[in-house]
């Protein structure tokens, strides 16, 4: 509403001081005759231009009042509009970014292992070590290349550092080695089930190596993923022992790589110049540092001979794969990053294991498993064992944090 209207109205009504003043000296004049009006003549004047400058002055007062009341109030209403739209618009970007950011780390966690199954056994790539070593160069391209254009910063390797880490650089190395060479002969709903035993080792690992104690639930989620791994085993149609095995040690690597991180971060923090060691650091410390171990580890299970005969390297759909698997990698460790930053570590969690149900399904599907009645209810128990393992540990952490 504009604010001028009520004053301009004001203004153009008839002025009921000067209206009465005018009616008064119209009766006086009839009776008195034009000698007592020029008499009283100045007076009256006199007393309507008083009332004429009085009521002008009071008139102003009340149009600047009346503007103020009339600005603060459109202001206050104003200010409340655009307070309520900016925190509604807040709302909605924080959801979209989370929302985002979560279908990103699925779809980047699920691909990975997708791309990854289809190299090997698809194509039928049986040099799972120079995969490795390509998609880590794939990493330390991507992230060197992003330091130099100044759009992430990360910490310079120095020497200190390379030795503090190269433990954990081994165990690294060796986790990815040996889940290359599991995914090879084991389909990707039982990969995903028997990755469930990573969490038992940790948990007995955690228990012994930092005195951490775990109620109940968590072991009885964990007594519940062992259950589904073994009668998983049993029934899998297409068992095969070289790639359990791979798997097997696989979860001792991957149990050992939490539990050394654990205790090197700390010391690795103290001799980098920041005093801290974040997710971007690490993947280029990790990539850069495997690449000279892998490079050694191919030519000791002579994947060169392998590599010299394969026609699979000169057809550039197989590159383009590959490349893209590298890159997927790479994804995982920025979208999970960026969707722990827009939502908490507990929710982070809990989707991480609902991640694994869609993509034991996309592998079955993908890839014409053939599974039995028993074997699919052995991985949904294991899935849904997993997802009863994530809630109890936020459980756990809450009551030991209160």
């Amino acid at each position: 509403m504009n604010p001028s209207l009520p004053v301009a109205a004001s203004l153009d009504a008839p002025d009921p001081v000067l209206e009465r003043v005018l009616i008064e000296d119209t009766k006086n004049s009839s009776h008195g005759g034009e000698r007592n009006f020029l008499a009283h003549q100045p007076i009256l004047l006199d007393q309507v231009s008083k009332s004429f400058r009085g009521e002008v002055v009071s008139r102003s007062f009340s149009m600047k009042a009346a503007n103020r009341n009339d600005e603060n109030l459109e202001n206050g209403m104003l200010e409340r509009d655009i307070e309520k739209s900016v925190r509604s618009n807040k709302v909605v970007t924080v959801h979209n970014k989370a929302l985002l950011s979560g279908v990103a780390y699925c779809i980047s966690s699920c691909s990975m292992i997708l791309v990854n199954k289809y190299v090997l056994s698809s194509y039928g790539f049986n040099a799972g070590i120079s995969l490795m070593v390509y998609q880590n160069f794939v990493s330390v391209v991507v992230v060197s290349s992003l330091r130099v254009f100044g759009i992430i910063t990360t910490e310079p390797l120095t020497w200190r550092l390379v030795r503090v880490w190269l433990p954990v650089n081994v165990i690294f190395v060796g986790m990815l080695i040996t889940s290359m060479f599991s995914l090879k002969y084991i389909n990707v709903a039982m990969v995903t089930v028997l990755k469930n035993v990573t969490n038992v080792i940790t948990a007995v690992g955690e228990m012994y190596l930092f005195d951490k104690t775990h109620d109940n639930k968590v072991w009885t989620a964990l007594f519940l993923m062992i259950i589904s791994a073994v009668t998983g085993g049993i029934t899998d149609l297409s068992f095969h022992a070289i790639g359990y095995t791979w798997q097997i040690i696989n979860c001792f690597l991957t149990a050992s790589y939490s539990l050394t991180l654990r205790r090197v971060m700390d010391t690795a923090k103290q001799v980098t110049k920041s005093g801290n060691l974040d997710e971007f650091s690490m993947v280029l410390l990790n990539n850069t540092l495997s690449l000279p171990l892998g490079i050694l580890l191919i030519l000791l299970f002579n994947e060169v001979d392998y590599l010299s005969r394969t026609p699979l390297l000169q057809l550039p759909t197989f590159w383009l794969v590959t490349t893209f698997s590298g890159l997927l990698g790479l994804a995982i460790s920025f979208t999970s990053m960026w969707f722990l930053h827009q939502t908490s570590a507990t929710t982070y969690s809990l989707v991480g294991s609902l991640n694994k149900i869609p993509l034991s399904v996309a592998g079955i599907f993908l890839f014409h498993v053939s599974t039995s009645l028993e074997n699919s209810a052995s991985i949904l128990f294991g899935l849904l064992a997993g997802v009863f393992f994530a809630r109890a540990k936020m459980q756990d952490k809450s009551q030991t944090r209160s």
